[in-house]
């Protein structure tokens, strides 16, 4: 186990310790945001493979453009912004390259029944579809506290808007998403 690896070593320091010519410290960071990178991804982009192909491609220009990260204790924030931009382009990409729409999600899989994992495919399905009518900031808001635990001062400084804004983006794709879902409930606690 290299120095570097320590839970609490922060990200500004491995920023550091990357440019140094240590990779493996850059890996930390790819293990430690990765799922963050992924919701936003998949948030903008709608397709599971689209967005495992967005962060790919947005660690890679992380990786390039390590230098021209000229506030490491903000690391994260800006890392958002390169995710945020290889899934703007990838979507327009997509969009201008397949003339019928997007096929809907690849299905969950499981050791289970195959009856359990087509309902958890149904619902995989009806969630991504309820959240293709969310507003892009209010999916990343959503995906980012609910299903990533981030709390608002800290998804307000990697979308750079306000945590009040935050809030309020939570609250309102809350109430959408209990309108798109139906007889699905969503349950969820403020944790800060």
């Amino acid at each position: 186990m290299i120095a570097s690896d320590a839970p609490n070593t922060p990200d500004a320091l491995l920023v550091a310790r990357s440019l140094d010519g240590d990779p493996s410290a850059f890996e930390i960071l790819v293990r430690r945001h990765f799922r963050a990178a992924y919701v936003i991804a998949l948030a903008l982009t709608g397709e599971r493979a689209d967005a495992e192909d967005v962060c790919q491609d947005a660690f890679v220009r992380c990786w390039e453009r390590l230098h021209e990260c000229h506030s490491p204790d903000r690391f994260v924030a800006w890392m958002m912004r390169i995710v945020r931009n290889q899934a703007h382009n990838r979507r327009d990409y997509l969009h201008v390259r397949r003339s019928s729409s997007l096929d809907a999600a690849g299905g969950v899989t499981s050791t289970h029944s195959p009856a359990r994992d087509a309902e958890r495919s149904e619902i995989a399905e009806h969630l991504l579809r309820a959240l293709s009518h969310l507003s892009a900031v209010r999916r990343e808001v959503v995906l980012l506290h609910d299903l990533e635990g981030w709390r608002h001062r800290e998804i307000a400084e990697a979308l750079g808007i306000s945590d009040v804004m935050s809030r309020r983006h939570l609250m309102d794709a809350r109430r959408l998403l209990r309108e798109q879902l139906g007889a699905h409930t969503l349950t969820g606690t403020e944790h800060d």
